[in-house]
């Protein structure tokens, strides 16, 4: 999987799991940060939700699910 394609997904699923746009849960989640493996073998994303409160939270409750089923992506 890829960063944009792993970020399709989480806009995706937010979009589908709390409702509103594509275009507002894409800015709340921001770019898909990827990491060299040999500095994080484990886990190699991040992103850094910039929406409000309640949206950040929705974000990172979706993100610690996600993160166990897509730990290594490849940038792009």
């Amino acid at each position: 999987m890829t960063s944009s394609e792993l970020q399709n997904l989480i806009v995706a699923t937010l979009t589908r799991n709390a409702g509103g746009s594509r275009r507002r849960w894409r800015l709340v989640v921001g770019p898909v940060r990827v990491y060299s493996l040999g500095t994080h073998p484990h886990c190699n994303w991040s992103v850094a939700p910039s929406g409000s409160a309640g949206e950040n939270t929705v974000v990172e409750d979706l993100i610690d699910t996600i993160r166990s089923a897509h730990p290594i992506v490849a940038a792009g």
